[in-house]
C-alpha cells in the first residue's frame, strides 16, 4: 500500500491462482474396472485366479504409468522407468515361505514369545534404519543402493542356511552356549530388517521433487501400486518354490491325537539356497537391464 498499489493489485500479487481440479477418468474407470474384474475372478475361483489378477493388475498399472509419463520430458521419463524397474525386481524376490518359520519353531525351539520379539526388533530397526541410512541413500544412485542392499541381504541369508546344516550347534559348542540359535537369529534380524524399506525412499523423493505439480499425488498412488505389485509377484514366486521344494509341518488329528501329516524339512535346505541365489540374481539382472537399455535411475 505504501508503494501505491491498489487493493486489487495487492490481492493479485500476494495470492496465487488456484488451479482447477478435474477428475482423471482414465484412472477412475481403470481402477473401477480392475476392482470389478478382480472380484469376478475371486468369486469364480479359477485355478489360476491369483496369476490372472496379477497379470490384469500389471496391465492396468503399466497403462496408467504410460499415460502419466507422456507429460514428462524424455530424460525424466527414462529416470522414472529405470528407477521403477530396479525397485520392482528388488522387491519381487521370493521368500522361503512359512516353512522356514515352522522349522525354527519345531526344530530350533523358538516359541511364540521369541518370534514376536524378532518381529518387534525388525519393525523398530526398520524405522531406525531409514534415519541412519538417509545420507547413504542421498549420495548414491538407486542402482548402487540396490546392488549394495542385494549383496548385504545375500550375506545375511547365509546364517539361516548355516543353522539348517548345524552352524548354531558348532558356535554354541565353541562359545560355551553363548552364540546359539537364538543369538544368531536376533543378530541376523537386527542387521537385515532395515534393508527392505531403504530402496523405496529415493523413488518417493524423486516423485516429490520432479513429478508435475498437478500430478504428484497421482504419481505417488500409481508408483505405490506398482511397487506393491512386486510384492504380489514375490508371493507367486514363493508359491511356486514351495510347490517344488515341499516342506510340511506335523499335523495331528484333534480327536484321536494321531499324526495325519508328518513333518518334513528335508528339502528346506535346498529351498533356502535357491531363494538366496534367486534373491541375488534377480536384482542384478534388473541392474543389467537398466544399463543395457541406457535407462537412468535416481
Amino acid at each position: 500500500m505504501k508503494l501505491g498499489y491498489t487493493r486489487h493489485e495487492i490481492d493479485h500479487l500476494t495470492h496465487e491462482a488456484r488451479p482447477t481440479t478435474t477428475p482423471n477418468w482414465w484412472i477412475l474407470f481403470g481402477g473401477i474396472s480392475f476392482g470389478l474384474i478382480s472380484i469376478g475372478v475371486g468369486i469364480a475361483q479359477f485355478s489360476y485366479g491369483q496369476e490372472v489378477i496379477f497379470i490384469l493388475s500389471l496391465i492396468v498399472i503399466v497403462t496408467l504409468m504410460h499415460r502419466l509419463t507422456r507429460e514428462m520430458q524424455s530424460e525424466a521419463r527414462a529416470v522414472l522407468l529405470g528407477t521403477a524397474i530396479l525397485i520392482f525386481f528388488f522387491r519381487a524376490v521370493p521368500t522361503p515361505g512359512p516353512g522356514s518359520s515352522w522349522w525354527m519353531i519345531d526344530v530350533l525351539g523358538f516359541d511364540q514369545s521369541f518370534m514376536a520379539k524378532l518381529s518387534l526388533i525388525g519393525s523398530v530397526l526398520s524405522l531406525l534404519g531409514l534415519f541412519l541410512f538417509r545420507r547413504f541413500m542421498a549420495e548414491r544412485s538407486i542402482a548402487s543402493v540396490v546392488a549394495i542392499l542385494t549383496l548385504i541381504s545375500t550375506l545375511l541369508s547365509l546364517p539361516t542356511i548355516g543353522m539348517y546344516y548345524g552352524l548354531h550347534q558348532w558356535t554354541a559348542a565353541l562359545t560355551g552356549g553363548l552364540v546359539d540359535a537364538r543369538f544368531i537369529a536376533v543378530i541376523d534380524t537386527a542387521l537385515e530388517s532395515p534393508l527392505g524399506h531403504i530402496a523405496m525412499v529415493p523413488m518417493l523423493a524423486w516423485i516429490a521433487h520432479s513429478a508435475p505439480a498437478h500430478l504428484k499425488a497421482t504419481y505417488f498412488a500409481i508408483m505405490a501400486s506398482f511397487t506393491n505389485l512386486s510384492l504380489a509377484l514375490s508371493q507367486l514366486l514363493t508359491k511356486y518354490l514351495n510347490k517344488t521344494y515341499v516342506v510340511t509341518r506335523e499335523v495331528q488329528d484333534p480327536v484321536s491325537g494321531l499324526t495325519t501329516l508328518p513333518a518334513n524339512y528335508a528339502e528346506l535346505g535346498h529351498l533356502l539356497i535357491v531363494v538366496t541365489v534367486v534373491g541375488f540374481l534377480v536384482p542384478f539382472g534388473a541392474i543389467w537391464i537398466v544399463k543395457t537399455f541406457r535407462l537412468k535411475s535416481v
